[in-house]
């Protein structure tokens, strides 16, 4: 199996990843693999998800057209 060597951790960081790991009953190394796995399995995006979403809001804005001088005033305005 692969290792990794993590060089220069900040102090307050490398405190609170033992705290954690203590309160988890883990050691050091499991815990850095825990929040590895969860940081990096995370990010993993289903494109059949996100076009659901983009359709769903379609419908919901469908009635509601916005022209671009509205658009622009909006962004103008900051956004409410």
């Amino acid at each position: 199996m692969p290792a990794i060597t993590v060089k220069n951790i900040p102090e307050d960081l490398y405190l609170r990843l033992k705290q954690v790991a203590r309160s988890n009953r883990r050691s050091i190394n499991s815990e850095i693999i825990v929040c590895l796995e969860r940081q990096l399995r995370s990010r993993v995006i289903d494109p059949e998800s996100v076009l659901a979403s983009a359709r769903k809001l379609r419908e919901k804005t469908a009635a509601h057209p916005i022209g671009e001088r509205e658009f622009s005033e909006a962004k103008a305005a900051g956004r409410p």
